[in-house]
């Protein structure tokens, strides 16, 4: 017998998808990504990836054998937040900070959740992989940014408006091309912050009326 087939079928499965370098994995993971934003996600195939990233069907088909598996996995690969190497030093610069950086890449965001909208709402493994990929991250550094203006005592634990900031955060950069039509650019995000999220907790300072005589 040879250790091929003492190892069995599973094991020669595992063996096989380890001989995809991470590298390699990722341009897979970016292409299929890219062409859902392109195309929308019902028009993307497995054969269009393969074409694009020059390599066989037969490879994509041995990493994930459905378009659903394979686009959960490339949702998945980007489970980091963009927002978490903020630290200004104050509440008022991280959440300045938070929304030129959320400004960057709104955009790019967008346009792949409008694309799986749809297969979203027909798939609850494609939706729970979205929500860990672009919204879970990006709320969790929202909370850890306000976490450090409570412990440093920029504002009190117990601050209504704490539990609201990462949802209107997030939801203002998906919100705006639905009433605009245009993308939440860096502008617009720090004008939004200015004018809604730093006075809802207090950081900004109320103008003083000119004084008389």
């Amino acid at each position: 017998m040879t250790s091929q087939a003492a190892d069995g079928p599973e094991t020669v499965a595992a063996s096989r998808r380890s001989r995809l370098t991470p590298e390699r994995e990722q341009e897979f993971f970016d292409a299929v990504l890219e062409q859902i934003r392109e195309c929308g996600y019902d028009a993307v195939t497995m054969e269009g990836v393969a074409a694009s990233t020059r390599c066989s069907k037969s490879t994509l088909y041995r990493q994930w054998k459905t378009k659903p598996q394979f686009v959960v996995a490339a949702l998945r690969s980007r489970r980091r937040s963009r927002l978490g190497g903020i630290d200004t030093g104050s509440l008022a610069g991280d959440l300045r900070e938070a929304a030129r950086a959320a400004g960057r890449w709104s955009g790019t965001d967008t346009r792949l959740l409008q694309a799986l909208g749809h297969a979203v709402i027909q798939d609850e493994g494609l939706a729970q992989a979205l929500r860990e990929a672009i919204v879970g991250p990006e709320i969790a550094a929202l909370r850890r940014i306000l976490d450090r203006g409570v412990e440093r005592g920029e504002i009190p634990a117990g601050h209504p408006a704490l539990e609201y900031i990462p949802a209107q955060m997030v939801g203002v950069v998906r919100a705006r091309p639905v009433v605009d039509g245009i993308d939440a650019d860096e502008d617009y995000l720090l004008r939004f912050v200015e004018a809604a999220v730093l006075p809802a907790l207090g950081l900004t300072e109320v103008p003083r009326p000119p004084s008389e005589g």
